[in-house]
């Protein structure tokens, strides 16, 4: 079955980011650390790297204490600034971000929902900071591994 998902470039990417958020204060993390301790293949981990320093989101400190880290505050840094960085801009469909390509546009129904898929979608990427994704994820009533879902329903 084919299935919508995120890049594995975007995953390595929040996975590196989130690793350097973890750091004390001025500590800078090295490829081969990332790579090892977030299972990231050490050559496409080099590149996604280069991306999120060319948009300004990490550091590269040289010397005997050389790495990596963040340009901000995990708190400064949203979830969508990486994925846009590694990506580039969110599109849920083409006809959102380029209606002109789509050859259905005028007469398509369903345009309205894409808009309002990605509005969302960039809405609450944008509000999602490193900070957040810190701490392990609480269990809600909605995890499809929490009690309350995996009961029968009556």
């Amino acid at each position: 079955m084919a299935l919508m998902q995120v890049s594995r470039r975007v995953d390595y990417a929040l996975r590196a980011t989130i690793h350097l958020a973890r750091q004390e204060p001025g500590r800078a993390a090295s490829v081969s650390e990332i790579s090892t301790t977030e299972a990231i293949p050490r050559k496409f981990l080099e590149k996604i790297i280069q991306d999120l320093i060319h948009a300004g989101l990490v550091l590269s400190r040289r010397g005997a204490h050389g790495g990596y880290l963040l340009a901000r505050s995990p708190d400064e840094i949203s979830f969508k600034e990486v994925l846009e960085a590694v990506e580039g801009p969110i599109a849920l469909n083409v006809c959102v971000g380029a209606p002109h390509v789509c050859s259905v546009s005028t007469t398509c129904g369903m345009q309205h929902i894409w808009q309002e898929g990605q509005r969302r979608l960039i809405e609450y990427f944008g509000s999602t900071k490193l900070a957040d994704l810190l701490a392990p994820p609480a269990m809600t009533l909605s995890d499809p591994g929490s009690a309350a879902s995996s009961s029968p329903p009556n």
